[in-house]
């Protein structure tokens, strides 16, 4: 079933080209001098697909037939092992740990650690037979020979390490080229180590290799007197959060804009671009134009309202494509025509603008009117002008439209249930260029496969079986579907119904080279896989299989397995990799494990897809239950996802300092979260409170300032976005006074008039006075007239939460003390 191909002639013999190429299958019946001959060419010569896309780089033909060569080979010498160049992979987690001497291993380091590659289980089982035979990581030297293999070093022995080895090996070449392919856990140890000992963030940027360059905690990168160096930091792959820490610094000092790079002008902030002026503004756009840059909503708003000062420009076909969004076909009558205007639309960031935007909806609704489309049918043309603009098309659009939508719509990524439906009903009817499912071939599935989560098991089963199994070798890891997605088209060629297996059949044998195709899942029914799994070793191979499409009983399958390999709880290696399996895990079960460290609980806080919210909040509970603090590892794999379930207790034991090596955003969380965190951060960034970046800082952490902090901000030209400003907490923004509020938005200040009617500007604006409302030049009416007073009506509890004489006794004497009050008013 897993290969029936006839033998091949010798491998000796066999040209370059048809070795690179053969299936295990074909090298059968050979003896043990040939295949090592051959796992010699394979691993020096063949390409390994390298123009394969990583997620798939484990499953490569190349490898399938490596671990087939080297399944019963016994003689690992130093010398056979740095003869196998790439065709090293082969070796199984077990033939490592059982079949190969420490010092053998030791001795053919050099070659091993230049074999690109590795699965974490593999370098993991060979770092731990070096270090548990007395191999001693000393030096930057020592901690460099591992070369690609450093990724399979645990969490606690890379902390175990001085900084100043760490400092010393990051700085040389042959080091620095290996930690792309390195964890995330490791990279921000590595960048933790680093950090301790540099004092500057100038000589923190020259340091860290630009693998290691986005981990990086943004309040290490606020430059204080020392100029930044522009070259520097343009040879570095920045976050957007990150770039903004020194962008004023740098826009401020540089006067030619086009030496900035695309990761610097990301960075973009409207201090900077009103400390530029709207002239400079314009360059700096028409650069980010040239180097394509991509802003967020709220810097893109702010872009604009630079950009057009003076007006709507007339060469706006210079500026970036994204500022469209936020303008109408009117404003681009200088440049070109309607149709002109959305053809450019199309090719922005549509993301930008979320669905439900009513933004989004204008645009659609003007393009509609552009293109003249009278009824609800749209052609091939048309759909091509609207780009993006097709995924927001009602269902009564793409049921006239028949097929002429098919292809625009695969690459919308998400729809309403009501597009999925009609969808459905377009490709059931046959009446469409692909014609029936029944007749449909892997090409098909080609061009259909952002479609296919749409399809349904209606649609799947029509599909031949033979179309599918092809479309899942050749054509599936190109797509953007996910694994859950890809399982769905897996469940479909399992049989219905299968008699139980009393073992596993010969020809389903789980093999080095089964475990290394990524459609292994298309072969086992959930019956045959509990079979054949009894003599495998599956958690050698779990971060490989947790990418391939296992469906739901199939995932059922292999974490019994696990539950029986580990009764008192998965270790660090299986926690990491619990993704798939994730749907099928109790809080109650979580809570059982020993979260011991911080590691464990962030091995399994990153596990993808990410765990639920209870999944979540089970984790960090027995963590905390334990006695474990929320340091900064701890806190940094709870992150912006996780913050909000963490309770007072919780979150009043984080210390302080800890948030400047995190990036959290509390916005989405409970006014008391918010509270607690604010007071912290404002503690942890205390001492850059005078810094330009501050606010940067302290900008998530916004909706917990009480108003004192916030007048205090609005002397320091922060520019806030609306966005933020309406999510302050109310009782701090109703005592800010309009010069206050200008000197918060700055530059944003006009775009508070569209809130004008909605909470809670409303409620500010009618607590302030129109006199000083008149100076904003908003057309903002509403406030206190001069000569009139404002009561504050005290509130009163319900009459159902209240005795009934104490309400009684409240009212008879109201009318009494507001007159006390006034006349109080009067006399004085």
């Amino acid at each position: 079933m897993l290969g029936a191909e006839p033998a091949s002639p010798c491998a000796r013999s066999l040209p370059q080209r048809f070795l690179c190429s053969l299936s295990p299958a074909a090298l059968r019946n050979r003896s043990g001098d040939e295949m090592l001959r051959a796992a010699r060419r394979l691993g020096r010569s063949c390409p390994w697909s390298g123009g394969m896309p990583a997620g798939r780089a484990r499953s490569s033909p190349e490898l399938q037939v490596a671990s087939f060569l080297l399944r019963d080979w016994e003689d690992f010498s130093p010398e056979v092992l740095g003869a196998l160049g790439q065709a090293a992979l082969g070796l199984s987690v077990s033939r490592i740990q059982e079949n190969i001497p420490e010092e053998q291993l030791e001795a053919a380091l050099p070659a091993l650690g230049s074999v690109r590659g590795w699965s974490a289980e593999q370098a993991g089982a060979v770092l731990s037979k070096l270090l548990r035979s007395g191999y001693q990581i000393l030096d930057g030297q020592s901690l460099a020979e591992l070369g690609t293999l450093v990724g399979g070093l645990n969490s606690s022995t890379l902390r175990s390490l001085s900084p100043e080895v760490v400092l010393e090996a990051i700085q040389l070449p042959g080091f620095a080229q290996h930690l792309d392919t390195l964890p995330s856990a490791l990279k921000r140890i590595l960048v933790e180590k680093v950090s301790s000992r540099v004092g500057h963030p100038a000589e923190l940027v020259k340091l860290i290799p630009n693998a290691l360059a986005s981990y990086i905690p943004k309040s290490l990168l606020v430059f204080d007197e020392e100029k930044p160096n522009v070259e520097d930091l343009n040879n570095k792959p920045w976050s957007r959060e990150q770039a903004a820490m020194f962008f004023s610094d740098v826009v401020k000092a540089e006067p030619d804009f086009s030496r900035l790079s695309q990761s610097v002008l990301q960075g973009f902030t409207c201090a900077a671009a009103n400390a530029v002026g709207a002239e400079r503004s314009q360059e700096l756009a028409k650069e980010m134009r040239k180097k394509k840059v991509r802003l967020g909503q709220d810097q893109l708003s702010c872009l604009l309202k630079m950009v057009t000062v003076h007006g709507i420009p007339k060469d706006l076909d210079t500026y970036p494509q994204d500022l469209l969004l936020f303008l109408s076909p009117s404003d681009y009558a200088a440049t070109g025509n309607c149709s002109q205007f959305f053809i450019n639309v199309g090719k922005a960031n549509g993301d930008v603008l979320p669905r439900e935007d009513p933004q989004r909806q204008q645009l659609l609704l003007e393009a509609l009117e552009c293109l003249r489309i009278p009824g609800t049918q749209i052609n091939k043309g048309n759909a091509e002008v609207l780009g993006w603009l097709v995924c927001d098309l009602g269902e009564e659009y793409i049921r006239s439209s028949g097929g002429s939508l098919l292809k625009a719509l695969s690459q919308c990524g998400s729809f309403l249930p009501e597009q999925e439906e009609a969808i459905r009903d377009v490709l059931s009817s046959g009446n469409t260029t692909f014609g029936p499912p029944e007749a449909w071939s892997a090409f098909t599935l080609s061009e259909l496969s952002g479609l296919i989560p749409v399809l349904g098991p209606s649609i799947l089963q029509q599909i031949p079986k033979k179309a599918l199994t092809t479309w899942l070798r050749n054509f599936a890891w190109d797509s953007s579907l996910s694994r859950e997605e890809l399982a769905t088209v897996v469940g479909e060629l399992l049989p219905r119904r299968h008699k139980r297996e009393d073992g596993c059949p010969a020809d389903l044998e789980i093999t080095e080279a089964v475990l290394n195709n990524d459609i292994m899942p298309a072969y086992y029914s959930p019956e045959q896989l509990r079979a054949c799994l009894r003599n495998s070793s599956l958690e050698n191979h779990l971060s490989q299989l947790g990418t391939y499409p296992f469906s739901i009983p199939q995932l059922a399958v292999m974490k019994e397995y696990l539950e029986e390999r580990f009764p008192d709880g998965y270790p660090e290696n299986v926690l990491s990799n619990l993704g798939p399996f994730l749907a099928l895990i109790s809080p109650g079960e979580v809570s059982t494990w020993n979260l011991s460290s911080a590691d464990l609980l962030a091995a399994f806080l990153r596990t993808q897809p990410q765990p639920s919210d209870s999944l979540a909040s089970a984790a960090i509970n027995r963590y905390t239950e334990l006695g474990n603090a929320l340091n900064a590892t701890a806190l940094d794999a709870v992150g912006t996802k996780y913050v909000c379930l963490l309770n007072a207790t919780q979150l009043e034991a984080i210390h302080p300092p800890v948030l400047k090596m995190v990036s959290l955003d509390p916005s989405a969380c409970s006014q008391e979260t918010k509270n607690i965190l604010y007071q912290k951060a404002k503690e942890a960034f205390s001492e850059q409170h005078h810094f330009p970046a501050y606010y940067e800082l302290i900008l998530p952490y916004l909706g917990g300032a009480p108003a004192a902090d916030l007048k205090v901000l609005s002397k320091k030209d922060v520019n806030m976005n609306v966005s933020t400003f309406v999510t302050l907490r109310r009782d701090a923004l109703m005592p800010l006074t309009p010069r206050e509020v200008r000197g918060l938005l700055g530059v944003n200040v006009a775009r508070l008039a569209p809130w004008r009617f909605r909470a809670p500007v409303r409620d500010w604006i009618q607590r302030q006075r129109q006199a000083e409302l008149d100076e904003l030049q908003l057309g903002l009416t509403g406030g206190l007239q001069d000569g009139y007073i404002n009561l504050a009506i005290p509130r009163f509890p319900e009459p159902s939460s209240a005795p009934l004489g104490t309400v009684a006794m409240v009212s008879h004497l109201l009318p009494a003390l507001l007159l006390s009050f006034l006349m109080v008013s009067i006399l004085s």
